[in-house]
């Protein structure tokens, strides 16, 4: 069977709506992959949603060496151009290159899904995370985006 790597967005889902979705596709480890794990989402700030995903039996982790730079966040929400996050988060991911191993090698060995606020991962930066964790791999990838 193929590895898998899933990936979800909770702008518009509840935090038990987000867990009860990672436990129907069998998820075990949850990887938050925002710079600041806060959230004016109720149960998405990162205490909180270690807890939860803990108590339904999924490990949490924070990655903030792969969330998007404050600089690249803020210049997107002014101009809304999504090309220009894309270049400067790409080069951003490029300096990250051990993480994104550490990331690869949990990846097969344990189902895990990428988190972060944009429902649409071709909207989020958490697209390019996935990609070049499954160029690193050898085995062959499949990214599902929830």
């Amino acid at each position: 069977m193929k590895n898998r790597l899933y990936t979800i967005g909770y702008e518009q889902r509840h935090v038990d709506e987000t867990l009860d979705r990672l436990i129907e596709v069998g998820v075990k480890v949850l990887l938050d992959v925002r710079e600041l794990p806060q959230s004016r989402k109720r149960g998405f700030s990162k205490t909180a949603l270690a807890a939860a995903s803990a108590g339904r039996g999924i490990e949490y982790h924070h990655v903030r060496a792969l969330g998007s730079p404050r600089e690249l966040r803020h210049t997107l929400r002014r101009t809304g151009d999504f090309e220009a996050f894309a270049r400067g988060y790409l080069l951003h991911l490029r300096s990250q290159l051990d993480s994104v191993r550490e990331m690869q090698q949990l990846v097969y060995r344990q189902t895990c899904c990428l988190l972060c606020f944009e429902k649409d991962a071709r909207e989020c930066h958490r697209q390019f995370i996935a990609s070049a964790i499954k160029a690193l791999g050898q085995n062959g990838l499949e990214i599902v985006h929830l």
